[in-house]
């Protein structure tokens, strides 16, 4: 039996990585992105893995469903959270594609335009994007049909693709949030101004923390007011790296040695479209400062 079941952990270990890939583009965090896959280590281990001819497909499978049935429950969990709610940064260096093939569905901007989706469509954006799936093998794992397969992923890419304009490259990103920085801190309202879309959104996700705004902030001028207003001690005593963020430039605001913000963004060719303020605890607790 001890045999058995060293095979099956070297089996899902071998997996892994692409499994987190997955539950974690379906449900945004990781703590339930491993939640998930722990409940899929558990149905590997009292499954008769002596019939399972594909250990890859069963446990995408597997995943697969445990994330939608996961994503229902916290779509009642987020209504009692506090301002709005964001995906969790996640460090990109050391493993870029988070255990997918490609690194679709997993830049910040695509991860927020995904809770838009419903569950079903978008486990079958993420196994199409992410995994480069065949559609007859997504519609086997989400159990409907390929040409309702193909229907979903359609749907799902007009749905982004309406919201989401033409994003920069990580260099040109990386310019504007270094010039929203230095404006940041000097509280340079017309500067400000001048990096923003004309509809630029700020959001704040601290889930009550102290400081964090509770609802979001629209427009250009109401925006660098916005930022501006908090100039003087904001940024006073924080030391401040860069990272990874979901694979683009972000930064890390630390005090004490310890990570309070992470600040990301959404950056187009008409400038800065949204400010992302990560300032909850428990969303900053895998974040790492190693740099860029």
């Amino acid at each position: 039996m001890s045999g058995d079941l060293d095979l099956a952990a070297a089996q899902f270990a071998e997996h892994r990585r692409r499994l987190f890939g997955i539950a974690y583009r379906m449900l945004g965090t990781v703590a339930d992105a491993e939640d998930v896959l722990q409940d899929a280590w558990i149905r590997w281990q009292m499954t008769d893995r002596s019939a399972v001819r594909e250990p890859a497909a069963f446990l995408t499978t597997v995943t697969t469903r445990l994330a939608i049935n996961a994503l229902q429950s916290a779509h009642v969990r987020r209504e009692t959270y506090i301002g709005p709610w964001l995906p969790e940064p996640v460090n990109t260096e050391d493993d870029p594609g988070l255990g997918a093939e490609r690194s679709e569905a997993l830049e910040y901007a695509v991860l927020i335009l995904l809770e838009k989706l419903t569950p079903t469509e978008r486990a079958a954006y993420v196994l199409r994007e992410a995994l480069d799936y065949p559609y007859e093998r997504i519609a086997e794992v989400i159990q409907t049909t390929a040409v309702a397969t193909r229907q979903l992923v359609s749907r799902a890419r007009k749905h982004l693709a309406s919201e989401r304009k033409a994003t920069t490259d990580a260099a040109s990103h990386r310019r504007l949030l270094e010039a929203f920085l230095a404006a940041a801190q000097r509280g340079e309202t017309a500067q400000l101004e001048a990096l923003f879309a004309d509809d630029v959104v700020s959001y704040t996700d601290g889930n009550g923390v102290k400081l964090a705004a509770r609802i979001p902030v629209h427009g250009r001028e109401r925006v660098a007011k916005f930022v501006a207003a908090f100039s003087s001690h904001f940024w006073t005593g924080k030391a401040i790296a860069w990272v990874s963020v979901n694979g683009l430039p972000g930064v890390a605001l630390m005090q004490n040695g310890v990570v309070t913000t992470v600040l990301t963004a959404h950056v187009g060719g008409d400038g800065i479209r949204q400010l992302l303020w990560i300032m909850s605890p428990d969303k900053l607790r895998h974040v790492t400062t190693t740099g860029l």
